[in-house]
């Protein structure tokens, strides 16, 4: 993947330690002061400290932290805990600076803290925990309150581009559920290209919804319905108000780990109501003035299914910036162009304006839908110039 100047530096492991970066608000002098008076007051922090860290100092340029008791698993630095005096669990909300975190054995919710550790093993701190973990945590007195240990490595990650930033919607999930809107507000498939793309890199199956299909005459949304058809995508029209498309849902969602997604005012929850009663997730209308959904769901909320399963309803987006992925390699996420890609002349080939291109060729003899091959193009257009300008691309209308 193309760094873009995103990249993390892997820290160094020798054995059960690992050598990190300190982070930034933690370099501003070289000794941390009144350390005695804090570990005598903090039970928590002298533990940290004697069983799992070392902090030298030599200078702001090798300011660097050994940590003791920490394995690597995959690209995954996992703190080594005592798993018998820890519950499981999976993380299904954050509330205000908790976590909550519903428990595997019980069926209990905690509200849980984070061993300030985890922040340090994180890349990004904005990261540390994410709606969707799997994580081992200790409970603190009989009130429901506890303390995440460790975050289990993580799979099926939903996550999108934000202030330059990797932004973690969710994680381990088998599916995600791209809800668009016929209509109120408009069929905007450029958005759903994105969420394609993004599932496809990330090895997540992809489900298109077209929500409000009562709205519109549905044969004006056939050539897009029937590209994504010929791509071998699921495509769902749905209606809450005819029930049309619901009982499809509810096959497709029954058992899986699935995150539902989409611009705001499509009617998520409302859907996953329709698909199960049961949850009773709050819901609102579009906007009279501004034509644009209102943000009902303000936090990603892991939910599970009466029929099994879990989903996850995420706050409605207006634009999704694709993370980590270079220009060269969006090509190969379009799944309809794999089997003309080797038959371009260079091995670089944009499809734009190159001669002997195998994906052109199949545009041509109508064996790519044109309407795909313009998404395409329209996606490297908008993402070179967000990627060149990112603080202005952030305002951009996705």
């Amino acid at each position: 993947m193309a760094d873009k100047g995103r990249k993390h530096h892997r820290p160094k492991t020798y054995g059960d330690k690992v050598r990190v970066d300190l982070r930034r608000n933690k370099q501003a002098r070289a000794r941390q002061q009144n350390l005695t008076h804090e570990l005598l007051s903090d039970e928590d922090a002298a533990e940290d400290v004697s069983r799992q860290e070392r902090v030298t100092s030599r200078g702001d340029l090798f300011r660097r932290r050994t940590m003791v008791g920490v394995r690597a698993e995959g690209d995954q630095l996992l703190r080594v805990v005592d798993e018998s005096t820890c519950l499981r669990g999976r993380v299904v909300s954050f509330i205000g600076l908790h976590i909550l975190v519903r428990c595997d054995d019980s069926g209990r919710e905690y509200s849980c803290s984070v061993r300030g550790i985890l922040r340090s093993l994180a890349r990004d701190a904005r990261n540390v925990v994410v709606t969707g973990d799997r994580v081992l945590f200790r409970q603190e007195g009989d009130a429901g309150q506890g303390v995440i240990e460790r975050v289990e490595p993580r799979y099926g990650v939903l996550s999108r581009g934000s202030h330059g930033r990797e932004h973690i919607l969710v994680a381990n999930i088998d599916q995600v559920l791209i809800v668009n809107a016929a209509a109120d507000p408009e069929f905007r498939p450029q958005l759903v290209d994105r969420y394609l793309v993004c599932a496809e890199e990330r090895g997540i199956m992809p489900i298109i919804c077209i929500s409000k299909c009562d709205l519109v005459d549905t044969r004006t949304l056939l050539p897009h319905i029937r590209a994504y058809g010929r791509a071998g995508y699921t495509v769902v029209l749905a209606s809450i108000r005819t029930g049309e498309g619901i009982a499809q849902l509810q096959t497709l969602l029954a058992g899986r780990q699935t995150a539902v997604s989409g611009q705001s005012g499509v009617g998520k929850s409302s859907l996953l109501n329709a698909a199960d009663p049961a949850l009773g997730l709050a819901t609102a209308d579009v906007s009279d003035w501004s034509h644009k959904g209102t943000h009902t769901t303000r936090r990603a909320r892991l939910v599970p299914l009466t029929a099994g399963g879990w989903v996850c309803d995420t706050p409605g987006i207006r634009q999704f910036e694709l993370w980590d992925l270079a220009l060269e390699e969006v090509d190969g996420y379009y799944v309809e162009f794999r089997p003309f890609i080797p038959w371009c002349r260079f091995p670089d080939c944009s499809h734009i304006h190159e001669e002997h291109c195998g994906v052109k060729a199949a545009v041509a003899e109508g064996l790519i839908p044109t309407i795909r091959y313009q998404s395409y193009l329209r996606l490297r257009e908008d993402d070179t110039w967000a990627w060149k300008n990112p603080a202005r691309g952030q305002d951009r209308d996705g």
